[in-house]
């Protein structure tokens, strides 16, 4: 997994974003007011709109300040016992059912089957409960419209904001009754899966510095093991299928612990990335090879280009045995070479105090690995470099450390004609593990956050269009939502192709996208109005709509990386922001229609 999204503070989000998605709230709200003047004066006049408007406004305050919370959690329990009745606990027999023969059909031999687990628990959970939502929220308000029973609660002193709170809270209730026991059945089918035990299928005597035995396990859960044994009475396998197992010597032979590295929620910490050019000057960014994607730099090799991670708050009780640095290099060759080999390179962590009197560690080799999370050990004990004779001793790492806590780490590409490519979020130092269970609850947190912002939109859209229209409209939504990136894209032009006409033409003529469309300057001319206009509106749907992409968290608890605070607080105040404003716009259109004379 790479980090190739920023995730900003929760501060610094608050006081950037936030404040200006209050100012567009703000101009939604005010363009609500002045549509609905237009529409009232369009029927009654300019006055008598004017009047209706306020007295809408009016009314509104008296009701928000007469808002009773015993009424609204009535009309939530009425919308849970609606929705028993309409047998939605079926959604999580459903689920186990899916769960039940999942192991029929999954990659038992994957290189890592948590991930795979993992991915398709938190997914499957994810589609069940927002389809959930999307049926229960749309199809509620106009079957009791239709049928007449709404006129038994809008007689009685409920008001509207209540009746559309309760069935938002009701339908949310619900959907959490059925995504907490899909959560706790995740952990145990996946806990299940992954447990394994092996057994001792040869061992012989090893005399090789600490090591006393080696040996080889059984073959279970279509893997196997070799081990070691020190001579402390303890040992460890090798990495197999993403895990290893500790191994205790007993009076009865060999004992073999749970693995370990596949249920993991891994803590990265960043630092802040700068460049030196070929010449060992400093630069700003690193070379462009060409590609149109330009989030990655890369340095030369066989130069004294670097790329240089500065990380703060490296102290020994932070990590007083060193710590695990993680990379996810990008290579880029301007010859093929050997390639099943790969390139070379070198680690070296230096001082950021130009007087100290140790500057530098001795240089780490490794070799990139593409595609994968590279991680090297960095032990608290290194080999340093004398700064005034040039001589190679041991040392301590925390010597290379500055007075404020901050550790340099030189990457160069030591071949030369070859390059590496990096951001500032592909080298990271890992910090201590956090629990697993939590960073599994705080994916299904997302989960639940969209099942929440789904069923607002339900509800809102069901407010004045029929339960199947509403349906689609609510699904609609939904699609754009998950794929407002790929609009936005195609709406600025980063994507080929064109838009929507365009695209049809294109389909129907057989015209690569990579090619002008041949169908004359007038046609083209329309093609391209037609489809600005149809983008434009497109794009300003994506930017009203929630991104549900930025709630989904699955590959973080699949890849085994922590849920950062600061996601989850942006996430919470996202959603609680987005059902807020459809609540209350839930509420004016229940308001305005005429339900009953």
């Amino acid at each position: 997994m790479t980090f190739d999204q920023v995730i900003p503070e929760f501060g610094e989000w608050l006081f950037g974003g936030f404040v200006l998605s209050l100012v567009r709230i703000s101009i939604l709200i005010a363009s609500g007011v002045l549509i609905g003047f237009l529409v009232s004066s369009a029927r009654r006049g300019p006055v008598e709109g004017f009047y209706s408007v306020a007295k809408l406004i009016a009314s509104s305050v008296v009701d928000f300040v007469n808002w009773s919370v015993p009424r609204t959690i009535a009309m939530a329990m009425l919308a849970v016992q609606e929705a028993i009745r309409r047998r939605v606990l079926i959604a999580f027999v459903v689920f186990v059912v899916i769960i039940l023969f999942a192991g029929w059909y999954l990659d038992v031999e994957s290189d890592n089957p948590a991930r795979l687990y993992l991915s398709f628990v938190l997914t499957a959970s994810n589609y069940l409960v927002v389809l959930l939502a999307l049926f229960l929220s749309t199809f509620s308000l106009p079957t009791d419209i239709k049928n007449r029973t709404i006129y038994t609660v809008v007689t009685k002193p409920v008001r509207a904001w209540e009746i559309v709170l309760g069935r938002i809270l009701g339908f949310v209730t619900v959907g959490t009754m059925l995504l907490v026991p899909m959560a706790i059945v995740s952990y145990f089918f996946v806990q299940r899966g992954l447990d394994h035990d092996h057994a001792v299928e040869e061992v012989a005597a090893a005399a090789v510095g600490e090591v006393t035995h080696e040996g080889e396990t059984t073959y279970d859960g279509h893997h196997r093991h070799t081990f070691k044994m020190f001579d402390d009475g303890t040992g460890e396998t090798d990495v197999v299928m993403s895990h290893w197992h500790q191994v205790t010597k007993t009076d009865d032979g060999y004992e073999f612990g749970p693995p370990i590295g596949l249920l993991q929620a891994r803590v990265p910490v960043f630092g802040k990335l700068r460049f030196k050019d070929r010449a060992g000057a400093d630069t700003d960014t690193g070379i462009n090879v060409g590609h149109e994607w330009a989030y990655r730099s890369y340095i030369e090799g066989g130069t004294l280009a670097a790329a240089i991670w500065t990380f703060n708050d490296v102290t020994p009780e932070r990590y007083p045995d060193g710590f695990d640095l993680e990379m996810n290099l990008r290579v880029f060759r301007t010859y093929k070479g050997d390639m099943e080999k790969g390139i070379l390179g070198s680690i070296v962590l230096r001082n950021p105090d130009p007087s100290a009197k140790v500057r530098r560690s001795e240089a780490i080799n490794f070799t990139a690995k593409e595609f994968v999370s590279d991680k090297q050990t960095i032990p608290s004990s290194i080999r340093i470099v004398d700064n005034e004779d040039g001589s190679v001793r041991d040392g301590n790492l925390f010597d290379l450390v500055n007075d404020e806590g901050q550790l340099e780490v030189w990457v160069q590409c030591g071949e030369r004609s070859q390059y590496y490519g990096m951001a500032e979020r592909d080298v990271y130092i890992l910090d201590r593990d956090a629990s697993f269970v939590a960073n599994l609850a705080k994916g299904y947190v997302g989960i639940w956050l969209q099942m929440v912002m789904v069923t607002s939109f339900g509800v809102m859209f069901s407010t004045f269009l029929s339960g199947a229209v509403a349906m689609m409209a609510t699904l609609s939504s939904i699609v754009v939502g998950y794929f407002s990136n790929f609009i936005f894209e195609v709406a600025t032009g980063t994507q080929e192709g064109g838009g929507p006409i365009e695209s049809l033409i294109r389909i129907v003529t057989q015209q690569n996208v990579s090619v002008d469309l041949e169908i004359g300057k007038a046609p083209m001319t329309i093609v391209e109005g037609f489809d600005t206009v149809f983008m434009t509106f497109m794009q300003a749907m994506t930017g009203m709509l929630p991104d549900y992409g930025k709630f989904t968290t699955t590959q973080y608890v699949a890849y085994g990386y922590n849920i950062d605070g600061s996601l989850m607080s942006i996430q919470l105040l996202t959603a609680f922001c987005y059902v807020f404003v459809v609540s209350l716009i839930s509420y004016y259109l229940l308001k305005t229609r005429e339900i009953a004379a």
